[in-house]
């Protein structure tokens, strides 16, 4: 399999859509995440050409804008997904009676928020779900960390995480909605970063 990802990584980096239709072939339960941040319809038009009852995973921490919502409802609609959404074990208003509003970065409370807002849902999601085939937006653009990833790999417990947009720039993904007549939205707000180009923690565990 190794051989095939360095092919596929080599050969296709810059074809989003030849990746996806090769990953397609490589596993029986595929899934697609999604967190409805700027560009995300690219991805979700993507894969649901292909295959349009992937289920799109939706880790839904209760903190996103009211301009997320009405966006990923929008989306949701347009593309018909089949959207399955992970929520928090609590929510905001029960987490936020307790111990107040959302913990700054540099706060020692923030790992736990983190964990309990993001980490777990999308572990449940893992449980639950038992993809092998995983499809991610990641972009090299966003972080440090994901400049260095590949396009396809395949995590110690035999998961094959695909980020076929990973080359493409905010030009290009920008273009791509145009040329779809897809909704796109900027007014996006993750709890779990804060700061721009910081990395969540999700995608470093898996």
């Amino acid at each position: 399999m190794s051989h095939a990802l360095d092919t596929i990584n080599r050969d296709h980096a810059h074809d989003p859509q030849a990746i996806i239709e090769w990953a397609f072939t490589q596993g029986q339960r595929p899934i697609c995440t999604t967190n409805f941040r700027p560009f995300e319809a690219v991805i979700l038009h993507m894969v649901t050409q292909v295959r349009q009852d992937i289920p799109v995973v939706w880790m839904d921490s209760g903190y996103n804008t009211d301009a997320t919502y009405r966006c990923a409802d929008e989306i949701i609609r347009m593309l018909d997904l089949n959207i399955v959404s992970f929520l928090p074990k609590r929510t905001r208003a029960h987490r936020e009676a307790l111990e107040g509003a959302m913990p700054g970065i540099d706060d020692p409370r923030h790992e736990a928020f983190t964990r309990e807002v993001k980490i777990e849902p999308f572990e449940r999601a893992l449980g639950e779900m038992r993809p092998d085939v995983w499809f991610t937006a990641l972009r090299a653009e966003d972080t440090p960390e994901r400049a260095r990833m590949q396009p396809v790999s395949m995590s110690a417990d035999g998961l094959l995480k695909v980020a076929p947009l990973l080359h493409w720039s905010a030009k290009e993904m920008y273009a791509y909605l145009q040329a779809h007549g897809l909704p796109n939205n900027f007014d996006y707000f993750d709890p779990t970063k804060v700061e721009e180009k910081r990395e969540c923690g999700l995608h470093l565990q898996h």
